[in-house]
């Protein structure tokens, strides 16, 4: 019997406008009466998803969990009180700013509380609007600013993804060093390496006494591959990246605006009954 349901945020469990389905929000109100945890597993950090724990009833809730920066860090709901974090060395985050500089990307760096954008395009502002991230812009030319904080990760973002690949290409001295995955068909996401959601979703089960073998993860972009590989059951919307379908055991028909998740939910732990 399956205990434990990851899911990604964007694409995956939100609709347009980053607001959930009523049939998402049902289908897990009911996993959650048979006594099967719900977790968010996202690359943002763990104080951008109030709202979302707010629709299903999670936020600030004892003994309920989030997965964030892509696994670099598990969260209680209750006080976001940390109980996993991984950030990546300073040099070597220095390192990837410096870089970009010389690539044609927005670049964000996450710390623990906060979303640092340089090079703030009005692509990328058009993107994140409404998403209720605390974001800061800056003009650094270097990340002495943050001496003091806990670097999650970096984000390159732009919207051709071959661009993107050929920057991790240009990358490959620093590669043995870092998590290198994509999502959103934008953003090129360098976490520590070991980092990544498969390895933060088994923290957790390992955490919770949960068998990973009785956990469901739902993704629909690359930085998902890990928990699906890694989940019991892995499973995708039907908006799901191509390239990762063959690492699927079931594709939902419902996309994340029709309810996917409800979908995958609904098959395979309320036994059919929506």
């Amino acid at each position: 019997m399956y205990q434990l349901i990851a899911s990604d945020l964007d694409e995956t469990l939100l609709a347009p406008g980053h607001r959930i389905c009523q049939r998402n929000v049902d289908a897990i109100r009911a996993a959650r009466e048979r006594g099967v945890r719900f977790v968010c597993a996202t690359g943002r950090g763990y104080n951008t998803v109030d709202d979302t724990l707010d629709q299903l009833g999670l936020l600030g809730q004892k003994g309920e969990y989030t997965i964030s920066f892509n696994g670099g860090a598990i969260t209680e709901n209750a006080g976001n009180r940390l109980l996993s974090c991984t950030a990546l060395d300073h040099a070597l985050a220095e390192e990837l700013f410096r870089r970009a500089r010389s690539y044609d990307v927005c670049v964000h760096v996450y710390t623990l509380d906060a979303i640092y954008l340089s090079r703030y395009n009005d692509e990328e502002r058009a993107n994140l609007e409404g998403r209720g991230m605390p974001l800061k812009e800056v003009f650094w030319v270097d990340l002495s600013a943050l001496a003091d904080d806990r670097i999650m990760k970096l984000i390159f973002m732009n919207s051709d993804m071959g661009y993107l690949r050929s920057i991790a290409s240009d990358l490959s001295d620093l590669a043995p060093q870092l998590a290198i995955s994509y999502s959103s068909n934008r953003y090129l996401e360098l976490n520590p390496r070991g980092v990544d959601k498969g390895a933060g979703l088994a923290r957790l089960a390992g955490i919770l006494g949960i068998d990973m073998a009785d956990t469901i993860a739902i993704g629909d972009n690359l930085n998902d591959l890990p928990m699906i590989r890694a989940a019991g059951l892995g499973a995708g919307v039907a908006n799901a990246r191509p390239e990762m379908r063959p690492d699927l055991d079931y594709l939902a028909e419902a996309d994340n605006a029709q309810g996917g998740v409800a979908e995958v939910i609904e098959k395979f732990v309320l036994g059919g009954l929506a």
